[in-house]
């Protein structure tokens, strides 16, 4: 009698074991890289200025890695080289961003590719100031840069602008 309640007992803790088990909710997806998408719409008209610093291209985009796959495709074919694929940029200050009041966004041949850092939008912003265009929609030569085989590897790609900062 004692055998058969034990094999009772074994059997209702297997199926409460296989109830919990089947029944339990799923754990969600883990989700991928964010999708690409700029949270600033391509600005329509045309620039009240175009920057130029000689080629220095000293000004980095930050931010670059949600826009990873617009950026990748803007570098073009390279092969095994680094990229250095030069496209036109706009620059636009977007005062209605979310996560920086400050924000200055970065557009190459008409897509989001991200924003300029702080301490750079602080500093783009006062150079906009100086040359009287506050808020205005500026523009400057751009360059993605990096991108080459590396251990058989693709290494991340960049995106510089040609903007003095400096007056």
């Amino acid at each position: 009698m004692a055998q058969a309640l034990n094999i009772v007992i074994i059997l209702v803790a297997l199926l409460a074991l296989y109830y919990l088990l089947k029944t339990r909710p799923q754990p969600a997806a883990r989700p991928g890289h964010p999708a690409a998408g700029a949270y600033t719409p391509v600005p329509d008209g045309e620039p009240a200025h175009h920057w130029s610093d000689a080629g220095r291209f000293e000004l980095e985009v930050a931010g670059e890695s949600r826009y990873r796959d617009t950026i990748a495709r803007l570098a073009g074919a390279h092969g095994e080289a680094k990229a250095d694929a030069r496209h036109p940029a706009l620059l636009l200050p977007d005062d209605v961003n979310p996560y920086e009041d400050k924000a200055v966004a970065v557009f190459l041949s008409g897509e989001m590719v991200g924003y300029l850092a702080p301490k750079d939008a602080l500093a783009f912003r006062a150079l906009l100031k100086r040359h009287e265009r506050e808020g205005k929609l500026t523009s400057a030569e751009g360059a993605v840069r990096g991108g080459g085989l590396w251990e058989g590897k693709r290494l991340a790609y960049s995106v510089w602008l040609d903007v003095p900062m400096k007056d």
